[in-house]
């Protein structure tokens, strides 16, 4: 009779045989293979008389509990390559996006000077490897692009509209193109960061090479 109970799991062939592998596989199981197979030894010299069942069960039950427990799998840590790539193809989508957008004078000059550093940031040549070794300053770009920058000229529209209907209030232009100046400020110093970081792993080789010199 069938069943519609969401609690009722059936495994698929396929799950099925990856479990028995993984339970065949495991280091308790291989532990009480190996003490039951003692067992079976100490049966055939006769050692273990009438209740060699229950020797052979006990010993593997003693190997499998005495058995060291599984090591946990790896994480599965996503690839610092792929999330740069995908990060610059999100980027050539906000710019494109953007370029849809009118805004006022002073907004629009802020945004074309953060546009150029993150392009510059983005580049594969030569930002992309420093930005592969630094994940914190990867995240902080991933950030601006995917959702400071967009917030700012979405609120912004937003609000302009709402202003139009109730005019006296402060300027919405004024608040993007502080908070554009402030998403700058901080590309700024991330590109300031990857530079003393490059900057640092030479001065560090120079000494390696002023170190060996030394000792030849």
């Amino acid at each position: 009779m069938a069943t519609n109970d969401p609690g009722h799991k059936v495994l698929r062939p396929k799950a099925l045989r990856h479990t028995v592998l993984r339970c065949l596989e495991s280091r308790k199981n291989i532990a009480g293979s190996a003490a039951g197979l003692a067992g079976l030894a100490l049966t055939f010299t006769g050692l273990a008389g009438v209740y060699w069942p229950v020797v052979v069960a006990g010993l593997y039950g003693a190997g499998a509990l005495i058995a060291p427990p599984e090591r946990p799998a790896a994480p599965d840590l996503p690839d610092p390559a792929r999330q740069l790539d995908a990060l610059r193809e999100d980027f050539a989508r906000l710019r494109a996006s953007l370029a849809q957008v009118e805004l006022p004078p002073a907004a629009a000059g802020r945004l074309t000077e953060l546009d150029g550093l993150l392009a510059a940031l983005l580049d594969p040549e030569p930002a992309g490897e420093a930005l592969l070794l630094d994940p914190e300053g990867t995240y902080a770009l991933s950030r601006i692009v995917r959702h400071d920058v967009p917030e700012a000229v979405d609120t912004y529209a937003r609000t302009r509209w709402w202003t139009r209907l109730a005019p006296g209030a402060d300027p919405p232009e004024r608040h993007l193109e502080r908070q554009l100046s402030l998403l700058f400020d901080e590309a700024g110093a991330m590109a300031s960061a990857l530079r003393e970081a490059e900057a640092g792993r030479q001065r560090t080789h120079t000494r390696y090479l002023e170190e060996r010199g030394r000792g030849t």
